[in-house]
């Protein structure tokens, strides 16, 4: 037995871990989750904020990345609009406004906020894509109407009601920049943060987070959440359950197969090592 074991056919295991990985979806198990102190720390922030404060959140990602940042941020959508805190976003990402767009739809279909949905102008606005980088972001720090004349959907940005009285960062009681490379938190740090004081927190894919604990330990970044793992803490604290959380399970399955075809393998192994000899 062993030795067929030691002869198996990887493209068995490959099946196994797609089992692993599908059957989740098909399971309401809450995986118990250990919140870590970076995203706390994230959460807490926006706990601060009062009824009808300014949030501005950067969607600086695109589709690849979306299996990590978009959970977190439908999940702090939906944070945002059950506590009437007003949002203001942008992208520096050119398919940054259409994640964007994407998670306010998977908000409007939450059965919690079907009776009342979030509105345009009133619960939330859309700027769209500006290029530029780092120039976008000092930009925002003389006037955001000047750097985004128009919001997505063509209006100008001075009539739209929620722009009213909004000219810099000044008027954003936090930044929530989601980013899953350049330009995304490292320049919100030195250009944001920096130059103009702002209040920031952010999302980071798991490869690039490690990047930004310094910006975290030296208290220019408040919080910080990194990964599919800390998607699933924030939908824990938000009590808001989505794809971060489904994800990770299926994610604990793979790896628990793949842990167990380990062991087999090294029970074989040392099985059959002195027959062979």
């Amino acid at each position: 037995m062993f030795e067929k074991l030691l002869k198996l056919d990887r493209r068995v295991i490959f099946i196994f871990i797609a089992v692993a990985l599908i059957t989740p979806f098909f399971l309401d198990i809450k995986q118990p989750m250990t919140v870590s102190p970076e995203v706390r720390s994230l959460y807490d922030e926006f706990e601060k904020l009062k009824p009808g404060s300014k949030v501005l959140i950067s969607f600086d990602y695109d589709p690849p990345s979306a299996p990590e940042l978009q959970p977190m941020a439908v999940a702090m959508l939906k944070y945002c609009f059950a506590k009437d805190l007003k949002v203001y976003i942008i992208g520096l990402w050119p398919q940054g406004p259409l994640q964007a767009n994407l998670a306010v739809e998977a908000v409007k279909a939450d059965e919690h906020f079907k009776d009342d949905p979030p509105q345009y102008d009133v619960d939330y606005v859309n700027l769209g894509f500006m290029s530029g980088n780092e120039v976008v972001i000092k930009s925002i720090g003389s006037d955001i109407r000047r750097t985004f004349p128009r919001d997505n959907l063509g209006n100008p940005t001075h009539e739209l009601e929620m722009m009213k009285g909004v000219t810099n960062y000044s008027n954003f009681d936090l930044i929530f920049n989601l980013s899953a490379g350049y330009p995304g938190t490292v320049e919100w740090v030195l250009f944001a943060v920096g130059r103009f004081n702002a209040k920031l927190v952010a999302g980071n894919t798991a490869v690039q987070s490690p990047g930004m604990y310094p910006y975290l330990n030296s208290g220019q970044l408040l919080g910080l959440a990194g990964g599919l793992k800390a998607a699933a803490e924030l939908e824990d604290l938000a009590q808001y359950y989505g794809r971060g959380t489904k994800f990770m399970l299926s994610q604990s399955f793979a790896h628990l197969t793949i842990i167990l075809f380990i062991i087999i393998g090294n029970l074989a192994y040392f099985a059959t090592r002195g027959r062979n000899r």
